[in-house]
C-alpha cells in the first residue's frame, strides 16, 4: 500500500502531537483555582511547582536532543509522548503540593522532547522550501493547543471533576500514539511512501552534510558561531512567548480593567494571531526558497520586518484597552512568523545526524531565557510595574536579529 504524499500525514501528526503537549501543559494551569482549594495549595507554592516543570523542561531539551539522535525519531518522540502523558494522567493522584510538584516535574521531563523530534523529522521528511512552513504548522500547534484548553478543560472538571480531567487529557497521547507508530518510519525505508515523493525528499539533503556524517562530540559545536548565534539569539527572544503564555490573563484583569468574563472571551485572540503569524511566516520564506532564494537568506530576510514591529510593546501599556488588544495581537504575530524561521535556521544550518544534539543545545538557551525572565518578571512587576516589562521586550527581536545576521551566515562546516 502506498500514500500520496505521506509527509503532509506526519507534518499533521507533529502539529497534533504539539496540541496534546499543550492541552497536557495547560491542564494544570487552567484548574489551578480548584486544586488551590482542593489541596490547599498556596500562591508561594503554586509558582515553586511552575519551576519545578520549568526546571526539568529546560535541563532536558538538552537530554532529549540526544535520545532523538541516539534511537531516531519514530521511537524517541513515541517515548516522549508515553512518558509525558502517564506524567499528566498521574496528577489526578496528587494529594498535595509536594506530590502536584512532583508529577509536574516529571512532565517538563517528557515535553521538551516533542519538539526536538519535531526539528529531526522535518529535517528527514521535508526539502528547504517547506521546511519553514511545517516548522510553522508545529509551532500552530502551541497556540492551538492554548486555544482549546480552558473550554475543554474547564468542561471536563464540571461535568465530572478534576482527576477525570487529567486523565482524560493525558489519555490523548495514547490515542495518537498508535497513529505515529503505524505512519512514522525514515523515508528510505518507509513501506507506505511512493517512489516519487521519496525521490522528493531525498534528493534535497539539509547544507552540511547527511545522515552518514562522522559524529562529532557536542562540545565541538560551540566552536562554530552558527551554534552562539542561535543559541544567544533564543534566548534572548523566546522569553516574550512564555510571557504572553503566564502572564497575559493577569495582566489584562489587573492593570487593564477586565472582568474575568471579558479577559475570557478575548485572550484567545493573541494566541489565534500567533497561530496565523507561524503559518505565514513559515509560508513566506518558503516562498522565496522556491524562487531561488538561499535558504539562510531567505529566513533571514523574513525575520527582519517582524523583528521591527516588536518594538510596538512599548505602546501596548500606553493606549485605550482594545488598542492594547490589538497591538498584542500585532506582537505575537510577528514574534511567531520569527520564531517559525529561526527555528527553520537550524535545519538550515545543520546536517541530518547532528539536528537532535544541535537543537537541544539551542532550546537549551529557550528554556533558560525562558526561566529565568518568568522568575524576574515577577519582581520586575512589583517593583517597576508591566510597563518596565513592555520596555525589555520592545529591544529583545532587534538585538536578536543582529546577533543571528553576524554569526549565523552559512551552513555547519565540520
Amino acid at each position: 500500500m502506498r500514500i500520496p504524499h505521506l509527509r503532509w500525514w506526519i507534518a499533521g501528526l507533529l502539529f497534533l502531537s504539539t496540541v496534546i503537549n499543550y492541552v497536557d501543559r495547560q491542564t494544570l494551569s487552567v484548574l489551578a483555582p480548584v486544586l488551590k482549594q482542593e489541596l490547599g495549595v498556596t500562591d508561594a507554592q503554586y509558582g515553586n511547582i511552575l519551576t519545578a516543570f520549568l526546571a526539568a523542561y529546560t535541563v532536558m531539551y538538552v537530554g532529549s536532543g540526544f535520545l532523538v539522535d541516539r534511537f531516531g525519531t519514530r521511537r524517541a518522540l513515541a517515548g516522549f509522548m508515553v512518558w509525558w502523558s502517564a506524567a499528566n494522567m498521574a496528577h489526578a493522584f496528587a494529594r498535595g503540593p509536594w506530590s502536584l510538584g512532583g508529577f509536574r516535574f516529571l512532565l517538563g521531563l517528557g515535553e521538551s522532547g516533542n519538539f526536538m523530534a519535531a526539528f529531526k523529522a522535518v529535517s528527514e521528511w521535508y526539502p528547504a522550501k517547506e521546511r519553514a512552513f511545517v516548522h510553522g504548522l508545529v509551532q500552530s500547534g502551541a497556540a492551538i493547543g492554548a486555544i482549546v484548553a480552558p473550554p475543554v478543560i474547564t468542561a471536563l472538571n464540571a461535568a465530572y471533576g478534576w482527576q477525570p480531567a487529567f486523565l482524560v487529557t493525558g489519555a490523548l497521547g495514547f490515542v495518537w500514539l498508535v497513529l505515529w507508530l503505524l505512519l512514522y518510519h525514515a523515508p528510505e525505508t518507509h513501506p507506505f511512501v511512493t517512489p516519487e515523493e521519496r525521490a522528493l525528499v531525498l534528493e534535497d539533503e539539509p547544507t552540511g552534510g547527511g545522515a552518514t556524517m562522522p559524529k562529532m562530540p557536542w562540545r565541538s559545536l560551540f566552536g562554530h558561531p552558527q551554534t552562539w548565534g542561535l543559541l544567544i539569539a533564543r534566548f534572548l527572544s523566546d522569553p516574550v512567548w512564555w510571557f504572553y503564555l503566564f502572564w497575559l490573563p493577569k495582566y489584562l484583569v489587573e492593570k487593564r480593567g477586565f472582568s474575568m468574563t471579558e479577559m475570557g472571551m478575548i485572550a484567545w485572540m493573541p494566541y489565534l494571531a500567533a497561530d496565523v503569524g507561524a503559518i505565514g511566516g513559515g509560508w513566506l520564506s518558503g516562498w522565496l526558497v522556491a524562487r531561488g532564494w538561499d535558504p539562510i537568506r531567505a529566513r533571514l530576510a523574513v525575520m527582519l520586518p517582524f523583528a521591527c514591529l516588536m518594538p510596538l510593546s512599548l505602546f501596548i501599556d500606553r493606549t485605550e484597552s482594545w488598542v492594547t488588544i490589538a497591538l498584542i495581537c500585532v506582537v505575537t504575530f510577528s514574534h511567531m512568523a520569527w520564531k517559525t524561521n529561526q527555528n527553520t535556521l537550524t535545519n538550515d544550518v545543520y546536517p541530518k545526524a547532528l539536528i537532535g544534539t544541535a537543537s537541544g543545545l539551542l532550546a537549551f538557551g529557550t528554556g533558560l531565557g525562558g526561566t529565568l525572565f518568568t522568575w524576574l518578571t515577577g519582581f520586575t512587576v512589583e517593583w517597576f510595574g508591566y510597563g518596565a516589562v513592555f520596555v525589555l521586550m520592545s529591544v529583545l527581536h532587534p538585538i536578536s536579529y543582529v546577533v543571528t545576521q553576524r554569526l549565523v551566515r552559512r551552513p555547519f562546516a565540520p
